[in-house]
C-alpha cells in the first residue's frame, strides 16, 4: 500500500535545507517573523508530578514515555510509530526508523528500571532486530526514513537516510550490550556490518544526506556541525566499509556569540542538533582539536535559554527563565523548524517540552524546572506518554499528538541524567571507543 504524506509532512531535514535558502534570501527574515503580538499565561493549581522530587519526577517522564514505545510498536516488527495521538488511542500506521532506535534503547532502560517483564521485553528486542536484519527493506544497509509499521515497506517517497540509519544504530548497538543475549549480538552485530558507509559518501568526503531510487543521492550533505558527530564516529567505527577517521575534519564548525556566549552550532538549526548524539555517545570531560562537545551542548542550551527569556521575552509574554524552550516540532500550522538564536521559524509563542527535556543533563535544574513548571501551570500538556510535542499558551492551542524521537530524547536524556545507564550501557561498544579514539578524542 501507498501512501501520501500530508501536506506539512516535510522531513526536519527538508525543513532546515528550505530554511537555509529562505535566510539566504532574506537575512532580515528573522526579526520580520517576530513581529507577532502576545497574550497573557497564568499559573494553575498544582497536581501530582509536583509533589515529587527530581529524581521521581523524571522517573515519572521516562515511565510514560516507555508507555509509547512499547504501545506504539508493532508486536510482530517491533517498527515504532513516527508519531500518535497523546491519549494514546491512535490508528497511525507510519514508523521511522530513528523512532525506532530511541525505541530500542527504551527497552534497555525499561529492563534496567523493571518497569515491564524483563523476558517481554528481550523478546521485543529480538523480534525489532530480527525484522531490521531479515525482512526491513534496505539498500547497502541503510534504511528508508519513514515505513509502513506492518509491512516495513518505505512511505512517503521517503529517503534512505544517513542520518535516521544512525540513530537507529544507536539503539541496535545498545541492546547489544545491554542485553548480553547471543540472538541479539549476532543480530545486532550483522546490522552493524552490513551498512556500506562509503557508499552514502557518493564520492565526496562528507555523507549525502540520503538516496532515493527515483534520484539518487540528495545533494544536501552532512557538512556543518549537526547532529552528524553519531553518524561519522559510527562510520569511522565500523567494523568493515568504514570511512576514514580524517572524515572528521571534513565538517565544519562555525561559532556564534550571543550576549557573550561563544559555542559551536549551525546558525540555521533549532536545539536538537545539541541534544542527539550525546544521547548516546559520552562526550563529557573529552575534547577533540575543535572542542569539548559536552560543554558546548551546556553553553548551546544557555544561549537558548537566554535567548527565549531576553530576545523573546518581551514579544511573547510566555517566555521566560522559567518557561523557555522552542526546538522543531508541531504547531498550530503543521511540523515546522524553529528556535535560536538567532530566530528561527515563525516563532509565535509556542513551547516545546522536549527542548528542555532533550537539555537535562546541560542544565539539570534549569531544564527539569521548566518541566515542572509546564505540568503545573498547563496540566493538558502532559497526557498518557509524558509531555505532549508542543503547545502555546497565548493561544490556547494544545498539540494533539506526540512524536516518538522527542518523547525519545527526553526518556533517554532524563535517564543518563539519574544513572548515565545509556551512556555507559553505549559507550561499552568497541567501535564506538575505538572511533572517539581515532578522531583525537582525549
Amino acid at each position: 500500500m501507498r501512501f501520501s504524506p500530508p501536506i506539512h509532512r516535510l522531513t526536519r531535514r527538508e525543513l532546515l535545507a528550505r530554511l537555509g535558502r529562505t535566510i539566504l534570501i532574506s537575512p532580515l527574515l528573522g526579526s520580520a517573523l517576530l513581529s507577532i503580538s502576545c497574550g497573557e499565561s497564568k499559573p494553575r493549581e498544582l497536581s501530582g508530578l509536583q509533589e515529587l522530587d527530581d529524581d521521581a519526577f523524571l522517573d515519572a517522564i521516562e515511565r510514560a514515555a516507555f508507555l509509547y514505545f512499547w504501545e506504539q510498536a508493532s508486536s510482530t516488527t517491533g517498527q515504532v510509530k513516527d508519531r500518535a495521538h497523546a491519549n494514546g488511542i491512535d490508528n497511525h500506521i507510519v514508523s521511522s526508523v530513528a523512532a525506532t532506535g530511541f525505541g530500542l534503547t527504551a527497552l534497555c532502560i525499561a529492563d534496567q528500571r523493571g518497569y515491564m517483564s524483563g523476558s517481554a521485553l528481550l523478546d521485543r528486542a529480538q523480534t525489532t532486530l530480527n525484522y531490521l536484519l531479515n525482512e526491513m527493506p534496505h539498500h547497502n544497509g541503510f534504511f528508508y526514513h519513514f515505513v509502513d509499521i506492518n509491512s516495513g515497506e518505505r512511505v512517503y517517497e521517503s529517503e534512505l537516510s544517513s542520518i535516521d540509519t544512525a540513530i537507529l544504530l544507536c539503539g541496535v548497538l545498545t541492546c547489544r550490550q545491554h542485553f548480553r543475549d547471543q540472538k541479539i549480538i549476532d543480530l545486532a552485530t550483522e546490522i552493524y556490518q552490513r551498512i556500506d558507509w562509503p557508499w552514502m559518501l557518493n564520492g565526496k568526503t562528507t555523507f549525502s544526506m540520503g538516496w532515493t531510487p527515483a534520484n539518487g543521492f540528495l545533494n544536501a550533505h552532512w557538512d556543518t556541525y549537526s547532529e552528524l558527530m553519531m553518524l561519522y564516529l559510527l562510520a569511522i567505527g565500523a567494523p568493515v566499509k568504514k570511512i576514514p577517521a580524517d572524515s572528521w575534519k571534513e565538517f565544519s564548525r562555525p561559532t556564534l556569540t550571543f550576549q557573550d556566549l561563544t559555542y559551536i552550532t549551525n546558525p540555521i538549526a533549532p536545539l536538537f542538533i545539541h541534544q542527539y548524539s550525546h544521547a548516546w555517545f559520552n562526550f563529557r570531560g573529552k575534547q577533540d582539536a575543535y572542542a569539548n562537545y559536552f560543554d558546548n551542548s551546556v553553553v548551546a542550551t544557555q544561549s537558548h535559554k537566554l535567548f527565549c527569556a531576553s530576545s523573546l521575552g518581551s514579544q511573547f509574554s510566555d517566555y521566560s527563565d522559567k518557561l523557555w524552550g522552542i526546538t522543531a516540532s508541531d504547531s498550530q500550522n503543521g511540523y515546522v523548524v524553529w528556535g535560536g538564536a538567532p530566530p528561527i521559524g515563525p516563532i509565535d509563542g509556542s513551547i516545546v517540552p522536549s527542548a528542555a527535556g532533550g537539555s537535562i543533563p546541560f542544565l539539570p535544574s534549569e531544564c527539569i524546572e521548566v518541566l515542572r513548571n509546564i505540568q503545573n501551570w498547563f496540566p493538558k500538556a502532559y497526557q498518557r506518554y509524558g509531555f505532549i510535542d508542543a503547545f502555546n499558551p497565548l493561544s490556547g492551542w494544545y498539540g494533539q499528538q506526540v512524536i516518538g524521537i522527542d518523547v525519545g530524547i527526553m526518556m533517554l536524556m532524563a535517564e543518563n541524567q539519574r544513572t548515565g545507564f545509556v551512556w555507559d550501557t553505549f559507550m561499552k561498544n568497541p567501535e564506538a571507543n575505538a572511533a572517539m579514539e581515532a578522531v583525537g578524542f582525549h
